[in-house]
């Protein structure tokens, strides 16, 4: 699994319509509404490395009111809930 993180800018009087836009798109787990130079975050979740095309720049960035996207790709995904199944192993009640 491929996760991208991507930084969006809109206009800022459709955030809200915006987001449940993105966050409608199959492979977007979450969106989030933060505050400083852009005004979502969206963490989209391919199988393959080309499927970011298909829903970056072919369904995000189409959105109406989507101004730009800056997108980041993960090399590596650390968690709380991974590092707790990792200190885990081999221990019993």
């Amino acid at each position: 699994m491929i996760t991208a993180i991507v930084l969006i800018k809109t206009s800022v009087d459709r955030i809200p319509e915006i987001a449940e836009a993105i966050a409608a798109l199959d492979s977007v787990s979450e969106v989030y509404s933060v505050t400083g130079t852009y005004d979502l975050v969206a963490m989209v979740r391919v199988a393959r490395h080309d499927d970011l095309a298909d829903v970056i720049p072919g369904r995000i960035s189409k959105i109406p009111g989507v101004e730009a996207t800056d997108t980041h790709v993960a090399f590596r995904t650390y968690s709380q809930h991974d590092l707790e199944a990792a200190f885990a192993i081999g221990l019993e009640g």
